[in-house]
């Protein structure tokens, strides 16, 4: 015989079983499917789906997935978001009735990502709960404040002559290896310690220069406060497509949350002619230089994201370098002209400057910061005032000087002047310059304490300006940080310590 606790067992257990069969109902859930009439490279096409809308997710066989583009009378375009080869005309598709997301939080700074969300890093699972639709609409006008705060580069002559405020969207482009991609990793490197959350977009790169720029930015210490997101070459268009917008929707997270971001997109050249690839499959009508019609769309709802929020919004703000590629200088092309007219700015490189060694390869007239001087410290302002125009008589001077004609004095002193101009803009890859250190070098150069020394000296003579930031106040470098306005005593005091620190070069000469 069975012990008597183990007979009430048995019976709670029928007890139980009894009660959930009465309380059983079947209750049937509507699932919409539909089959794949046809697969090309990257593209599905779906019939028997007559619910799905625009942009929804699709989920095909082997946990991929799609997003519908094309919706027409009896089939559907997907753009899949994966390797597809295992996919075959009769296959099942069926609706999540949701959009593209994508994992936001914390959790994701430090890491190396797919547009997905899926780690690419070998550092396990993520583990984030909250996600983020790709597409967002931009924040309306009456949420954004000016653009007043600078984002500093690192780079000279872009912090003096074409700035970046937090919140701008600031083109670079140039010719295939200029550089564009050093400006943008530089500007990275550059807010270490500046409370800045930083987030690179690689869309459709080689895995060999994505793996370059993460081991950079992890031998500097930026990877610490760098999410990287990822689509190399051989992904699918769909990746490359979205890649992008996840950036994007991952940067306002933490804009949202009140803090400043600064976002590249690494390139949109790429983006563009992914998109345009796409639209072909699709059978879309082709526009100019074969581009669908909305080409001009997909980056300006791209780029409007990025902005300063107001005080009621947290003020965040949302910082982009959109990257772009152009062919034989050509900046009138059609990309490049969509891209300068939605952006604030651009700062482009010459490939002729760039074989010159003069590096980077800014070409300071054809680059401008619609922002300009608002979003720059008052320090440069002081210090930068005649930079631009005094760089750019020298440029025009010293192309007539070349037919040999014999100069006059004052020509001669421009001429002079503005090589010294051009050999302190100069600045290796990689190396970043304080912003003490810029204006207190500006500010010598500024006052033709450089033009007494020769060209080959120039280089030592600067960092010896650079280390004479170690002897000014404390209450000096404070004002130089806090966009304060420097008086005529700490006019005074920084020239006396440049003065000091090219006593050396004059000497010699």
């Amino acid at each position: 015989m069975l012990p008597d606790d183990l007979y009430d067992v048995v019976d709670g257990t029928f007890a139980q079983m009894k009660e959930a069969r009465e309380e059983f109902s079947l209750r049937p859930t509507l699932r919409e499917i539909g089959v794949i009439t046809s697969v090309l490279t990257g593209i599905a096409t779906v019939s028997g789906l007559p619910g799905a809308g625009y942009d929804e997710l699709l989920k095909f066989p082997g946990d991929l997935y799609g997003i519908a583009l094309n919706i027409d009378e009896d089939e559907i375009a997907v753009v899949l978001l994966g390797d597809y080869r295992h996919l075959h005309a009769g296959d099942q598709v069926e609706r999540t009735g949701r959009m593209m997301d994508v994992p936001v939080g914390d959790l994701l700074i430090g890491r190396v990502i797919d547009p997905l969300g899926k780690p690419l890093d070998d550092k396990g699972s993520i583990g984030i709960t909250s996600r983020l639709p790709v597409e967002r609409g931009a924040p309306s006008i009456m949420d954004r404040e000016p653009v007043v705060l600078p984002l500093q580069t690192g780079i000279k002559v872009i912090d003096s002559l074409i700035p970046v405020g937090r919140g701008q969207r600031e083109l670079i482009l140039g010719d295939r290896k200029t550089g564009k991609t050093g400006i943008a990793i530089n500007t990275i490197l550059n807010q270490y310690d500046q409370n800045v959350i930083c987030v690179y977009c690689a869309i459709g790169q080689r895995a060999s220069t994505v793996a370059k720029v993460i081991a950079e930015l992890k031998q500097k210490g930026a990877l610490d406060y760098t999410i990287v997101i990822v689509t190399e070459g051989n992904d699918a268009p769909g990746l490359n497509f979205i890649a992008p917008y996840a950036a994007t929707s991952i940067g306002e997270y933490f804009m949202e949350k009140g803090r400043d971001v600064l976002i590249v997109y690494d390139d949109l050249t790429h983006h563009a002619r992914t998109y345009r690839e796409i639209s072909l499959l699709m059978r879309r009508p082709p526009g100019r230089e074969a581009f669908p019609g909305d080409i001009f769309y997909i980056h300006s709802r791209l780029l409007e994201r990025s902005t300063h929020l107001n005080k009621e919004r947290g003020g965040g703000s949302l910082t982009a370098l959109p990257v772009i590629e152009t062919e034989a200088q050509n900046i009138a092309a059609y990309i490049p002209t969509n891209l300068i007219s939605i952006t604030d700015g651009q700062i482009y490189l010459s490939p002729d400057l760039f074989e010159l060694g003069i590096l980077p390869a800014v070409d300071v007239g054809k680059s401008v910061s619609r922002v300009g001087s608002k979003g720059q410290l008052k320090a440069y302002q002081a210090v930068t005032a005649k930079l631009k125009l005094d760089y750019a008589q020298f440029e025009e001077l010293e192309a007539f000087a070349r037919f040999g004609t014999r100069l006059d004095e004052r020509t001669s002193h421009i001429i002079e002047h503005g090589r010294r101009i051009r050999e302190i803009l100069k600045q290796p890859e990689s190396e970043v310059v304080s912003v003490p250190a810029q204006i207190l070098t500006l500010l010598a150069l500024t006052n033709g304490l450089f033009d007494a020394i020769p060209l080959d000296r120039i280089k030592d003579a600067e960092n010896s300006v650079r280390n004479a930031t170690n002897h000014l106040s404390k209450e000096i470098i404070q004002r130089l940080l806090s966009n304060n306005e420097l008086s005529k005593d700490d006019h005074a005091q920084m020239l006396s310590a440049a003065e000091a620190a090219l006593t050396l070069f004059h000497e010699e000469k």
